[in-house]
């Protein structure tokens, strides 16, 4: 016996091939002409021949539940982006109404006007001079505002 002798148990039993031509099965229940009588095509589920779609010829009533603001909008939605909500940017020119030895925290960057009261989380870039020992919380910083402040001699609470 050698290995291209070697044949299953169950022999192979091919698909019947309909459509093909030949005598039997030649359109297949698929009709004779059109799109639906190709091989391989078919019409998505709501074309309607290039006329317009089904829910597009109701007008728009009020209520609608994928609009902006709503409690569960439209993931997709271009004004919806609370998914990745960006944090508020401010430099470090924007904290001269700080003196020496304050706490910098999203609270106070609020009280002093300098960040609005939406302002969820707050990122502060290096652009300016940090001249005040100044000790920071609650706020995102970046690598170059990280060593502004110590070398200014003030401090950041780690979460």
């Amino acid at each position: 016996m050698h290995l291209n002798e070697l044949k299953p148990k169950t022999p192979r039993k091919s698909n019947k091939r309909i459509g093909r031509g030949g005598k039997r099965g030649t359109t297949a229940g698929a009709g004779t002409k059109g799109q639906k009588s190709r091989a391989g095509a078919s019409v998505r589920a709501g074309f309607r021949g290039g006329d317009n779609r089904i829910w597009q010829l109701f007008p728009k009533q009020r209520g609608a539940t994928k609009k902006h603001g709503n409690k569960s909008p439209h993931h997709k939605h271009r004004l919806y982006q609370t998914h990745n909500a960006k944090p508020w940017v401010i430099n470090l020119h924007d904290l001269g109404g700080f003196k020496e030895g304050e706490t910098v925290s999203r609270e106070t960057l609020v009280q002093k006007g300098v960040v609005p009261a939406n302002a969820r989380t707050v990122k502060i870039l290096g652009t300016g001079e940090l001249k005040r020992k100044l000790s920071f919380t609650d706020v995102v910083v970046s690598a170059s505002v990280r060593s502004a402040i110590t070398k200014a001699g003030g401090s950041i609470a780690t979460e």
